[in-house]
């Protein structure tokens, strides 16, 4: 059995026992702290460096203040100095990246916790001891105290050790820019020398300038002298011009007269076949007078295979003919397309669209691709210089042979006339081109045509018989009680090209009226455009989704910049003596109502030099450019500062420049 006293030395010993383990805990710690000793001796020695440093800093500081004195006639050390501070930026987010120190002291921290939780639990256990368990834990205090010193002052450290690295960095600089001054100031003293060399020669060479000015003189003469025979052998080549399409044009009458010759004798031949009691072949279908307006022409026929179009918006379709000319290797500009494309919009207000100028500029192609990248029927028609009249577009009546004898333009009217044709092709577009149309007067065989659709009544109202009356073509056909109309729709685009040479007639204000006139400027230079990519099949364009890209005049009728904008070109115009109506200014209006928004465009500003590129610029021909010389400086100015047009405005200069010479204003173009 265990006695007192053998209790008594049991607990002795384990009170021995605990006090030995306090007492190495604590050497272990004293330990720590005595190793901590050596940096806070190196913390003196560094704060003595520190202070060394310091005065070193002061004195770059005073010399980079007189070193920035000296340099700050040299414009570019402002641009070196932002420079330095970036790379300062960069060696302080580098420092921030070095945090091994950081990472010793909270590992010393964490211990330092340790101990803390640790010494609860002996103070818990060993009550006696806490006294000296305060002790030491001031002495700990005072060693984190010294540890955090110790951190700041590390940091403290880095930070000096930059700047100073930094200055010296600076400094480094400076010196280079001393010496590419002195560089600098020992080139100006070589191009001093070259300068009085040059003025030397400069002395020279206008010797020999004069000389050259009298041999230029000769040449200007021998040059007027080749221009006057080339005028004469370009007069030449006209005549011969004009005779080949009157032999053209006599060459296509005698081909009508053979037809008609052939009908006659048909008739004849039928005649003769009912004297002597036999009946004619295929009598039933030439008693039929309109049985060749009911043929469907190849274009129409064509429209019915195409598949419909995919339900894109008005971007993706510019988008795909844009694909289509790079596939057939032809080069528009955005631009060009996207007036040409509103040109088309705007039918209502606009009755068609005129691409001139010189031959081989891509008039034709930009219609015919544009219609098939959209998928809108295209049909050409050639004007002939013999045209005088509206049966030379529609067809007449064939006497001898009793039936109508419509063209393909008829056929594809009819056609596509919703309201008096039953069987006529629904939902479509198609646009009809009347290539070269100036080779003829055209108020004489589109002049009507064209009265006819500037009577069409509004889209909603097209139902209307009273209201599309005016409207409608009535085919001339005699002995018929009820002659067939056809109705002109909103299903149907106009344009036309016009070349400009001897053989041509020049557009009459009523067409130019009603027209939007792209007209395309001499090429600067010649490129060599190649195909790229796959041409994209045709898929029908719906009238309905064509409808859907129109806009209303209501939707830019509250624009500022609109009103201002046509107020402005209505005050220019009556300028000019060349005064335009409602009616146009509706046009515009609507033009730049519907004028794209594509990436990059500005649609008000871009819509409204269109405008004045195809509407104002055609009626000031024959203006005199000498006389009305503050207005076309006014147009300028209106087309550059407000809209913002430089080429356009560039374009008007040059075309004033071209005129001086007869002193008539002639619209040239604009090259895109």
């Amino acid at each position: 059995m265990i006695t007192d006293n053998t209790l008594l030395v049991f607990i002795i010993v384990a009170v021995l026992g605990l006090i030995a383990i306090v007492q190495i805990t604590l050497a272990i710690r004293q330990d720590r702290l005595v190793s901590a000793a050596g940096p806070i001796e190196e913390l003196a020695v560094y704060e003595r460096r520190l202070e060394e440093k310091q005065r070193l800093m002061d004195d770059l500081e005073e010399e980079l203040a007189k070193r920035r004195e000296a340099m700050a006639v040299v414009a570019d050390i402002g641009a070196e100095v932002d420079g330095l501070r970036r790379q300062k930026e960069e060696l302080l987010s580098e420092w921030n990246t070095m945090a091994d120190k950081r990472e010793e002291v909270q590992s010393l921290r964490r211990e330092i916790e340790d101990v803390v939780i640790e010494r609860q639990s002996l103070e818990a256990e060993i009550v006696p001891l806490r006294a000296e368990y305060l002790a030491v834990k001031e002495r700990l205090e005072k060693a984190e105290e010294l540890v955090g010193r110790i951190d700041a002052l590390t940091t403290e450290h880095g930070e000096i050790s930059a700047r100073v690295e930094t200055m010296r960095n600076q400094l480094r600089q400076l010196e280079e820019a001393e010496a590419r001054v002195t560089r600098l100031e020992e080139r100006e003293k070589s191009l001093e020398a070259e300068a009085a060399r040059l003025e030397g020669r400069l002395a020279s060479q206008q010797d020999e300038l004069a000389e050259l000015s009298t041999r230029v003189a000769k040449g200007r003469e021998d040059l007027a002298e080749a221009q006057s025979e080339h005028t004469r052998v370009e007069a030449q080549t006209a005549a011969e011009k004009v005779e080949l399409r009157r032999q053209q044009g006599e060459l296509a009458s005698l081909g009508e007269t053979r037809g008609t010759l052939e009908a006659r004798l048909a008739y004849l031949q039928g005649e003769i076949a009912k004297s002597e009691g036999r009946s004619p072949e295929g009598e039933a279908a030439e008693t039929d007078k309109l049985r060749e307006l009911r043929e469907k022409p190849p274009v129409i026929r064509a429209m019915a295979g195409w598949l419909p179009a995919d339900r894109e918006n008005e971007t993706d379709a510019l988008k795909r003919v844009e694909r289509r000319l790079q596939a057939k290797g032809l080069k528009y500009p955005a631009r060009t397309l996207h007036a040409f494309h509103t040109a088309m919009k705007v039918n209502e207000t606009t009755q068609m669209a005129v691409l001139a100028g010189i031959s081989g500029t891509g008039k034709s192609q930009l219609p015919r691709q544009y219609a098939a990248g959209m998928g809108i029927g295209f049909l050409q028609v050639p004007v002939q210089p013999r045209w005088d009249s509206p049966q030379d577009l529609m067809g007449f009546y064939n006497y001898i042979e009793g039936k109508f004898r419509p063209t393909d333009m008829a056929r594809a009217l009819w056609a596509l006339d919703e309201i008096n044709n039953d069987e006529a092709v629904q939902d479509r577009m198609m646009m009809i081109l009347l290539d070269e149309m100036n080779l003829a007067r055209v108020e004489y065989y589109f002049s009507d045509f064209l009265s006819r659709l500037e009577s069409r009544p509004a889209s909603n109202n097209v139902a209307d018989a009273n209201e599309r009356k005016d409207a409608e073509i009535e085919l001339e056909i005699p002995n018929m009680q009820q002659p067939p109309r056809i109705f002109p729709g909103y299903n149907l685009l106009f344009a036309g090209t016009m070349n400009e040479d001897e053989s041509t007639q020049s557009l009459s204000d009523k067409v130019v009226d009603r027209a939007n006139v792209l007209r395309f400027a001499a090429p600067k230079a010649i490129s060599a455009a190649r195909p790229e990519g796959k041409v994209p099949d045709i898929r029908a364009l719906s009238r309905s989704r064509w409808q859907g890209w129109l806009c209303p005049v209501s939707r830019v009728e509250g624009e500022p910049r609109v009103r201002s904008g046509v107020e402005t070109m209505v005050e220019l115009m009556r300028d000019f003596k060349r005064p335009i109506g409602h009616r146009l200014g509706r046009a515009i209006m609507a033009y730049v109502a519907n004028y794209p928004e594509a990436e990059g465009s500005r649609p008000i500003e871009d819509a409204l030099a269109d405008q004045v590129e195809m509407r104002l610029l055609p009626k000031l021909r024959g203006v005199d450019v000498e006389l009305a010389s503050s207005q076309f400086s006014s147009l300028r100015t209106f087309v550059e500062q407000e809209l913002g047009d430089d080429k356009l405005a560039s374009a008007i200069a040059d075309s004033l420049q071209a005129s001086e010479e007869t002193g008539q204003f002639v619209w040239s173009g604009v090259t895109r």
